[in-house]
């Protein structure tokens, strides 16, 4: 929920604008982690946050059975693909509308620090995911704080909103005690550094066969 000191944001991330060379990179760092920890092909996957071209996404949409994006805004083509459940407005509200169990594969990937309710989109993620599903999580932490403000606002490699949009940052021990609040048991949940200890990757698995 939005607040005067944290005002909701209007635009996608990639609204209006070309992605930058750092942009490039870590999108394609995420994505290669996803595939890693994922087998898309025949899964609904949900893209959460995913970005205004949701990269991700549009690079399985052949393999997977259909595929939610969610963000503020997103391209035309996507909206009319008849594999995809387009939904455009904030997160987590925006969720409300799905079915519980709905997903196999969920992807939040450089998002948790731009929403005011982390934890309720965390518990939003596990609402959703059907069992056996997993959901793959990527935040960045302390140390690529620093790193991405000397991007932004010194180097200007990366645009100065998306940094100033940004809430809180995330070191394992700071995600997985909030992964545990969601549901997801302590068993099923691998917390790690990732791009350099610049992030955190998180995957998360639910009991039961994959579908």
């Amino acid at each position: 929920m939005a607040s005067a000191r944290h005002p909701q944001r209007t635009r996608a991330y990639g609204q209006g604008r070309a992605p930058t060379a750092v942009d490039r990179l870590g999108v394609w760092l995420s994505g290669a982690a996803v595939r890693r920890h994922a087998d898309l092909r025949g899964k609904r996957l949900g893209d959460l946050g995913c970005g205004f071209e949701a990269t991700l996404a549009r690079g399985a949409l052949e393999v997977v059975d259909g595929a939610v994006l969610v963000d503020l805004a997103l391209a035309d083509d996507l909206k009319r693909d008849p594999r995809v459940r387009a939904i455009e407005g904030p997160l987590p509200e925006s969720l409300g509308s799905l079915e519980s169990d709905a997903l196999d594969v969920v992807a939040c990937l450089s998002v948790l620090e731009h929403v005011t309710e982390p934890q309720r989109l965390l518990d939003e993620i596990h609402r959703l995911l059907a069992p056996g599903g997993v959901a793959l999580i990527n935040v960045p932490t302390w140390l690529g704080k620093a790193f991405l403000e000397l991007s932004a606002f010194r180097l200007g490699l990366s645009p100065k909103e998306e940094m100033n949009d940004h809430k809180r940052y995330y070191d394992p021990r700071d995600l997985w005690p909030m992964l545990v609040d969601a549901g997801f048991r302590p068993s099923e949940i691998r917390c790690r550094r990732h791009k350099l200890g610049l992030n955190t990757f998180a995957v998360c698995r639910l009991p039961g066969a994959p579908r």
